[in-house]
């Protein structure tokens, strides 16, 4: 029994046992490992969009503008509705616009006649008058002074006296004072009418065109529509009052519009020219309408308590649905990519600019245990991120959940998505 090999036996025994407890006793007081879902990196095809609100607007408005200050009649038309080019859309009173347009043909008329009178060298009558009395006066100063010779030669022979030559003498400087009034009066006469012609050419032009604008406003009081589309606005009754220059309706082809959307300062780095929309209305959830980017902002402005830049797209509404002015939600695919090894988003965590994940590593004796790592990241899609650097396909990465994720923690993963 006290062999030197039963003794070797004893002791391996003792040693077998101690190892046992000293086991026992490090399982019981060692804390348990965590327990995680993990996640491996995947070829995905990634694509980036900026969501934002943004606002319809026509791309070409044929706003309609009241030209009298007068009553409206009768709507003809209905808001909302698409109207051809020359349809009626409303009526408005043009009694006061009529009545002034007669007043204004009958004065053009006048300016007319007088024009046509001072190119002709002024009125005939007067023309004639002036030109008789004229020819009158010439003809007695001839008279005169023909007689005026006879007499001063009959002087000579004794045959007529001195009054009778002095007297003949007083009548012809009359005649010749009457010739030169006339002569001067006919010169003043077409200097007049010289300057009528000017007067009354400006005055018959001011007659023409008040008659063309009145025939104008007349015209405007049947309110038709200039070009084919869709009636968006129409905010006068019958009944209403509008003053010159009231905003009477507004129509545009609707079938394609522009959205202006409100693009946050720190996301216009990612906007490009012909980028694909998606707009989205409250007002319609089951529908969605895609455009392309068109002009891309060169400034910022506050609106409200953001820095925004207003990005303009051309977006395809046909059925004309979406209407002028109303909000709608704006989605801008703005980067892409195929086949990109990609991992959620929920795997990244942030220090600072710097990113990194936590991979699992796996040990013969130490167990599964995390390892912090840093990444670089692309493409940032809803879900997932673009992995550039730092994870290679076939890594497991742990996801975040009840516990605290640390470097060198031992886990156990008992989830993979």
């Amino acid at each position: 029994m006290n062999s030197p090999s039963m003794k070797k036996w004893l002791w391996a025994g003792l040693a077998l046992a101690l190892l046992l407890v000293f086991v026992l006793v490090a399982m019981s007081t060692r804390t348990p490992a965590a327990r995680i879902t993990a996640v491996q990196p995947s070829r995905e095809n990634l694509s980036a969009s900026i969501t934002t609100n943004g606002k319809v607007e026509p791309i070409a408005a044929f706003p309609i503008r009241a030209q009298l200050t007068t009553f409206v009649i009768k709507v003809h038309a209905v808001e909302g509705q698409p109207v051809k080019r020359g349809q009626l859309l409303l009526e408005l009173d043009a009694a006061d616009a009529r009545t002034a347009l007669a007043r204004a043909r009958e004065q053009l008329v006048r300016a007319q006649d007088d024009l046509r009178a001072a190119r002709g060298g002024g009125r005939a009558d007067d023309a004639a008058r002036i030109e008789s009395d004229l020819r009158k006066a010439r003809d007695e100063s001839a008279r005169l002074q023909s007689e005026q010779s006879a007499l001063e030669r009959l002087l000579v022979r004794q045959a007529a006296t001195q009054l009778e030559v002095a007297q003949n003498q007083a009548a012809l400087d009359r005649a010749r004072a009457d010739v030169a009034r006339l002569e001067a009066e006919k010169g003043e006469f077409l200097r007049r009418a010289t300057l009528d012609v000017r007067r009354q050419t400006l005055l018959a032009e001011q007659y023409r065109s008040e008659v063309a604008s009145l025939e104008e406003k007349v015209r405007s009081a049947r309110v038709a529509a200039p070009a084919d589309g869709t009636l968006y606005s129409l905010p006068v009754r019958a009944g209403d009052f509008v003053n010159v220059g009231d905003l009477l309706a507004e129509m545009a082809d609707l079938r394609t519009v522009r959205v202006r959307a409100f693009i946050d300062e720190m996301e216009m780095g990612a906007l490009e020219p012909t980028q694909t929309v998606l707009i989205t209305w409250d007002a319609a959830p089951d529908r969605s309408w895609q455009g392309k980017t068109e002009q891309i902002p060169q400034q910022v402005v506050m609106r409200g308590t953001r820095s925004v830049g207003e990005l303009l797209c051309q977006v395809a509404n046909d059925p004309p649905t979406l209407l002028p002015n109303i909000n709608v939600n704006v989605r801008i695919r703005s980067r892409e990519r195929q086949g990109a090894l990609a991992v959620p988003r929920a795997a990244v965590q942030f220090d600072g600019a710097r990113r990194y994940v936590y991979v699992i590593r796996s040990g013969a004796l130490t167990g599964s245990r995390l390892e912090r790592r840093e990444i670089r990241v692309g493409v940032a899609s809803a879900a997932d991120y673009e992995i550039l650097s730092g994870l290679k396909e076939g890594e497991k990465v742990a996801l975040p959940g009840e516990v605290e994720l640390k470097d060198g923690m031992e886990v156990q993963v008992v989830g993979r998505e």
